[in-house]
């Protein structure tokens, strides 16, 4: 019995991080800063910023990038080819995020397509952030991303962008440690 291919839809980091995928779009969606993850909280198997200048770690909330309801967006992105064993992982790495099925409101579709939408508890970090003055980005993750926009072309880059517009939230120049499982 043949299997049905699987996708995860990249809109952010993802987009930079896994390969060999195809552009698409997704309808009724729109990409913009939708959670964060508070730095000052060691998650075994997770990860944490350094200030890039000093090695301090800040007190701070570092946001990413989710996708929101809105039935006029489109959002421009990649379609990553992903198997069963590959969701879970996803999963775990994508904490802040909620696994739903999209496959009818991206073109094109070749199979099931997945996309991680913003958690309760990540968008309530970053909302919480927001209000105190606390939330940030990361430059690396910021350029990292923009660059797999680019390389797919004026308009995704012109969505990223326009999608992507920081408003309250500065750029900071953060090193990125991942921390390793629990002992």
């Amino acid at each position: 019995m043949r299997q049905t291919a699987q996708y995860v839809f990249a809109y952010g980091s993802l987009a930079a991080d896994l390969r060999g995928s195809h552009p698409a779009q997704l309808r009724g969606r729109r990409r913009g800063w939708g959670v964060a993850m508070d730095n000052r909280v060691n998650v075994p198997g997770y990860k944490h910023y350094r200030l890039r200048s000093d090695g301090s770690r800040p007190a701070v909330f570092v946001a990413f990038l989710d996708l929101f309801d809105d039935p006029a967006a489109c959002t421009h992105g990649l379609c990553v080819p992903v198997d069963g064993a590959q969701l879970p992982v996803i999963d775990h790495r994508e904490r802040n995020y909620e696994r739903v099925d999209v496959t009818g409101a991206v073109s094109p579709a070749r199979g099931i397509v997945w996309a991680y939408v913003g958690g309760a508890t990540g968008r309530g970090r970053l909302e919480h952030a927001r209000a105190g003055g606390a939330a940030v980005v990361s430059r690396d993750y910021l350029e990292r991303t923009r660059a797999a926009f680019a390389a797919l072309g004026p308009a995704a880059l012109a969505d990223f962008e326009r999608s992507a517009a920081l408003g309250d939230l500065p750029v900071w120049d953060l090193d990125r440690v991942d921390l390793g499982p629990a002992s």
